[in-house]
């Protein structure tokens, strides 16, 4: 899909990890079923939006939708200076995901305050927010892991602090972490009015960020399963 020398389409796994590496502050390739759309300029290579199911198992529940229908976006890699803004990139990028997986509704994504985002390019994009989403990850030998990790290596039973310290370490503890802020894209247009009347005013500095402010967030959880729709197209441009 081009405008005005800007082209975003499907690209490969080695591109996506490759601007994520370059240019997401997690340098980390999320390992779940993903959707890796490049991004070029003026045919170069500007960086990588991804969508996929994210560390959420339970990422529909709070929507009533089933798990095929919602996706996260879970990383914008892209690069510094471009002439485009992300809100620009990642409004295009919701147009190919709609036209590659037709029976999404939903779009979720978190914007991290521990590292000062408050999610303005969502804020930019017309993207709800639904407050903050509370988590904690857990010490292990020494290393401080996501849960979701933990869920893969060890199964249900690692998210169960005293299962660790019986069966893994006995020091294991969970690390409070800074809350992250929730926003809802809705590709059907029939979840915009619903989702409405239980957003919130956007944040505008870090003082009006609140822990655990919406009901309707799940803590970051491991372990998923893949969705059809999540189909991944290897297409280099």
């Amino acid at each position: 899909m081009t405008s005005a020398g800007l082209r975003l389409d499907f690209c490969s796994h080695q591109a996506a990890k490759y601007a994520v590496r370059r240019w997401h502050y997690s340098r980390k390739m999320p390992k779940a079923k993903l959707v890796k759309m490049g991004c070029w300029e003026d045919g170069h290579f500007r960086g990588a939006i991804i969508y996929g199911l994210g560390a959420n198992r339970h990422l529909a529940n709070p929507f009533g939708l089933k798990s095929t229908e919602v996706v996260e976006l879970v990383r914008v890699a892209l690069a510094p200076g471009r002439a485009h803004p992300t809100s620009r990139c990642v409004a295009i990028s919701l147009k190919l995901l709609r036209r590659q997986s037709p029976d999404l509704q939903l779009v979720v994504s978190y914007a991290d305050s521990g590292q000062g985002h408050l999610g303005t390019i969502y804020q930019a994009g017309g993207w709800l927010y639904l407050g903050t989403s509370e988590q904690s990850y857990l010490r292990i030998a020494g290393q401080v892991v996501h849960p979701r990790t933990v869920y893969d290596r060890f199964g249900p039973g690692g998210q169960s602090v005293p299962w660790l310290r019986k069966n893994v370490d006995p020091k294991a503890c969970r690390v409070p972490m800074a809350p992250k802020l929730k926003y809802v894209f809705p590709l059907d247009k029939k979840l915009r009015p619903k989702l409405e009347e239980v957003a919130l005013p956007y944040p505008k500095s870090a003082a009006e960020v609140t822990p655990g402010d919406t009901s309707g967030s799940q803590p970051e959880e491991g372990g998923s399963r893949p969705t059809r729709p999540l189909q991944p197209s290897e297409a280099v441009a």
